[in-house]
């Protein structure tokens, strides 16, 4: 049996008195949302707080608002199940809802939050293991060893992005409000990442993401995702593909984005995409054609990493399977594109 490593537990019952704990660096501190994720990682080991500091009673990061400008506030706090089944964001943010609908299993989604997902640890087959499961391997890269397993002599970790709702947010635009004692910053998700999966995230002390800002978005908006797993739930992405069309009054493309999860340590995003679709409408004798090009664009610059349980060459070869059937749904407003 796994147990829990002793920690102390706070549960705050203000923003201002959770960023008053995570304030006092004398103390190692961890944030919990859901626990979805975190909690099997610290029975794992690979996190030992002295203090986890719950934000399970902050409320006021919950729920979605409108602000000025037409853009969407969602709470960091917001549980999954909340955003993929809220209607007005299935249909101004499609892939997203989509996205989140596809996370692990229906008991977690409902304990899982968007923030949690957002800032979810990037996952490996050499570092999601017990204790002493590692301890016999000799550890890695990203947690008490100095070796990658998946990258013979790798001095960057590897472990990949495994979180659904990345792809679909950098596809929308979306920004992120952070909040620390005596501070606040708003970052553009696409700013977030970096490439060392040890570390994939730049993230400043003592701070909490307590809302995601959705940019308002015009009636030709078309988006989907698509989630390749080996079961039809609670299984993590061996790929994810993220979707966005913008189609003008004519029905004409006039933007295209394309971003894949689960491959690296941050989100990658499929150039060229734009150029592609530009000015093709769905009734174009050549759109199908473009299409498989994109489809291509993708199976060239996205190379899967045996990082992951799959076999990576297969999950290679679906990279444009996936695409082709995510950007068909997108621009028929269906979707999720799942094979389960």
């Amino acid at each position: 049996m796994l147990r829990m490593p002793k920690f102390e537990l706070e549960r705050p019952a203000s923003l201002a008195e959770a960023l008053e704990l995570l304030a006092d660096a004398s103390v190692e501190s961890l944030i919990v949302a859901g626990g979805t994720d975190l909690l099997p990682n610290l029975k794992h080991e690979l996190f030992t707080p002295a203090r986890v500091v719950s934000l399970e009673r902050l409320g006021e990061l919950r729920g979605m608002r409108e602000l000025e400008g037409g853009w969407l506030a969602i709470g960091s706090m917001t549980r999954l199940d909340e955003v993929a089944g809220d209607a007005r964001l299935a249909a101004r943010a499609p892939a997203l809802a989509q996205a989140c609908s596809l996370v692990a299993g229906p008991q977690l989604r409902t304990m899982g939050t968007l923030g949690g997902n957002v800032l979810l640890d990037t996952r490996c087959q050499w570092y999601n293991q017990t204790y002493f499961w590692r301890a016999a391997l000799g550890f890695c890269l990203k947690k008490d060893g100095s070796v990658c397993h998946v990258v013979e002599g790798g001095a960057k970790c590897v472990a990949a992005a495994s979180n659904d709702s990345a792809p679909a947010l950098m596809t929308l635009g979306a920004e992120l409000v952070f909040v620390r004692a005596g501070g606040r910053r708003v970052v553009p998700i696409a700013d977030l990442w970096l490439a060392d999966g040890a570390m994939n995230k730049k993230l400043e002390s003592g701070e909490i993401l307590t809302e995601i800002r959705l940019p308002p978005r015009g009636a030709g908006h078309r988006g989907a995702y698509g989630k390749l797993r080996e079961r039809g739930s609670i299984d993590f992405p061996l790929l994810g593909v993220a979707a966005r069309l913008e189609l003008d009054a004519q029905g004409a493309i006039t933007e295209a984005d394309l971003v894949l999860g689960a491959l690296a340590a941050r989100p990658v995003r499929v150039r060229r995409v734009a150029e592609e679709l530009a000015g093709l409408r769905a009734s174009s004798n050549d759109l199908d054609a473009a299409l498989g090009r994109v489809a291509q664009l993708a199976y060239k610059q996205c190379h899967p990493l045996p990082n992951v349980p799959g076999d990576h060459e297969w999950r290679r070869e679906m990279v444009p399977v996936y695409v082709r059937r995510t950007l068909d749904a997108a621009l028929a407003r269906q979707g999720p594109v799942r094979d389960a």
